[in-house]
């Protein structure tokens, strides 16, 4: 067997395990990362990029049998035939429902870095002191001001399109030059401003597709194929941005086909000396050593990491001597929103298919307003004009009918929410070794669900959504409150959060296992509170500063 001892292990090689790769190399560590799936080389592994819809034989759809074969994924957009194979099959990977969780995973190389939604907010202090401000969970370890340097690190590496807004609630950072709103978003945009008195915003998102050249990448070319990976490297993915700059220092080795079954905990020394694998085509078992382990599978995936781990310790695995691992499972509820149409916009249209959209962010909550829940939430859309497609041909036969589907339809606006879920010890993952997976491994139980405050705030997430689109000049505006399941953000969180005490939280304040000081875990996992922003930025910044942390440890002989 190739060498098995590195100065660091990384497990995962998603937007946190890129990070973790591309920090410890750069500051002359030998690592090892570990990934579960299969290696998607950048560019080459695209197969599916340059497709057009009549490329694939059901146009991009989903056909009956994997309907039968992806039980979960069909649960929503997900399972189609463009890119089903970056996403896990059901059958070998299963997982118990003691409450329904829509649970949508990636095993490969890059993870869901390839296909995430790209939109990249910093969390303010508004949200980091929530917690302690409200008696909810327990209060984050750090604030703002030590975060904020490296989300500026984080965005000028991996290149974040936006604009500045001066808004407190939502820290303005390091932006290249934004995309533009198309006009009917544009002039919304003013009237919501107008209305509500500049009390609320709309604005074009903050998306980590480059618009010009940064970091050898080429700028986003509108496409709006995001998710089958991009060949221009246009956006920030691990294959893009990390992973080739880890790989420059020539510090790294990449090991596919390695799922992590436990970190192998010394009792003497009170902290790991590494980790063992089975490699998932042959079988085998390896174990592999290094001074620091950084954990970084995702949030559900890292908690099933630790209570494998030091189970001769620690009955509940390493990191449950507070009794928090796998609690406080968080995600974004989603599903509740407005659309309408727009009237007097038939002559104008718009540039390529933009591979983002607008962003209104949280106004509930902050500071004269007050509501009967907890935290905020805020909205994403757009407005476009329906398609040739926006009528079904067998209704209907003719030239004249043909002639005008050659013209886009109206302008339609809509704009769906995002609102946050608090931190509750009862939202939790546990181990369910009545069943096993492909690999003869337990799979993980959750049982999670939206709670009242979630359902108060839902309300408001729906007719505000209305009130904004009316007052906008929208006609014929239809509100609704969908389905709301935790998991269909895919922003899972908290499972093994932050805190300033031992007792009560799973890792310190710079994601220190309390339980064993050489392993770091900055994925979602380590997330104390959801904010309603999009995390992934964040978790960008706390494994930088991560990173730096455990090299200075390791020089100091702390680690």
């Amino acid at each position: 067997m190739a060498n098995n001892t590195y100065d660091a292990i990384v497990i995962g090689s998603g937007i946190s395990g890129g990070w973790a790769a591309k920090e410890l190399t750069e500051k002359g560590l030998k690592v090892i990362m570990l990934e579960r799936g299969r290696d998607i080389e950048h560019v080459k592994g695209y197969v599916n990029a340059n497709k057009d819809p009549w490329d694939f034989p059901h146009r991009g759809g989903r056909t009956q049998q994997m309907i039968n074969d992806y039980p979960v994924l069909k649960r929503d957009y997900p399972l189609n035939e463009t890119n089903l194979d970056y996403w896990v099959k059901d059958s070998e990977c299963p997982y118990t429902e003691v409450k329904r969780f829509d649970w949508f995973r990636g095993y490969h190389v890059g993870g869901r870095s390839l296909m995430w939604g790209r939109q990249s907010y910093r969390m303010s202090d508004f949200d980091m002191n929530a917690n302690a401000k409200e008696g909810v969970g327990v209060d984050w370890p750090i604030r703002y001001n030590e975060l904020s340097p490296w989300y500026d690190y984080a965005e000028k590496f991996a290149g974040i399109s936006g604009s500045k807004e001066g808004l407190e609630h939502l820290p303005d950072g390091q932006f290249l030059p934004p995309m533009d709103m198309n006009c009917v978003e544009k002039d919304v945009a003013a009237r919501i401003k107008d209305h509500f008195k500049g009390t609320r915003h709309m604005f074009i998102g903050r998306t980590a597709n480059l618009t010009q050249e940064h970091n050898g990448r080429t700028k986003c070319q509108f496409r709006n194929k995001c998710w089958l990976g991009c060949p221009f490297g246009a956006y920030f993915s691990t294959q893009s941005s990390t992973l080739p700059a880890a790989r420059a220092t020539g510090n790294l080795t990449l090991r596919p086909f390695s799922i992590v079954t436990k970190i192998i905990y010394d009792k003497d020394t009170k902290k790991a000396k590494g980790v063992e694998i089975l490699d998932a085509e042959t079988n085998k078992t390896y174990e592999y050593f290094a001074k620091i382990v950084f954990v970084n599978a995702s949030a559900l995936n890292s908690a099933w990491v630790l209570m494998n781990s030091a189970t001769d310790v620690w009955e509940g695995g390493l990191g449950s001597s507070s009794g928090s691992l796998g609690q406080n499972l968080m995600d974004h509820h989603l599903g509740v929103g407005a659309s309408g149409v727009m009237e007097g916009y038939e002559d104008k249209y718009y540039y390529g298919r933009r591979a983002n959209g607008i962003y209104i962010p949280r106004y509930r909550n902050l500071y004269n307003d007050k509501r009967d829940y907890l935290r905020g939430f805020g909205y994403q859309g757009s407005a476009s004009r329906q398609g040739w497609n926006r009528d079904i041909a067998e209704l209907t036969i003719g030239a004249d009918f043909k002639d005008a589907l050659t013209e886009p339809g109206q302008w339609t606006m809509g704009m769906g929410g995002f609102g946050e879920i608090l931190p509750y010890a009862e939202n939790k993952v546990t181990l369910d070794k009545t069943k096993k997976d492909k690999w003869g491994l337990p799979v993980l139980a959750i049982d999670c669900e939206l709670k009242e405050n979630e359902l108060k705030m839902r309300k408001d997430m729906q007719n505000d959504a209305k009130e904004m689109l009316e007052a906008a000049g929208a006609k014929n505006v239809r509100s609704w409150d969908g389905d709301g399941t935790p998991g269909r953000g895919i922003h899972e969180m908290g499972t093994a959060r932050m805190g300033r005490d031992p007792k009560t939280s799973v890792l310190n304040g710079f994601n220190q296992v309390w339980d064993a000081k050489n392993v770091f875990v900055t994925d979602g996992a380590c997330m104390t509170s959801a904010s309603c922003v999009n995390p992934s930025l964040t978790y960008m910044a706390l494994t930088a500063r991560a990173a730096d942390f455990a090299v200075k440890e390791l020089k100091k002989g702390n680690l």
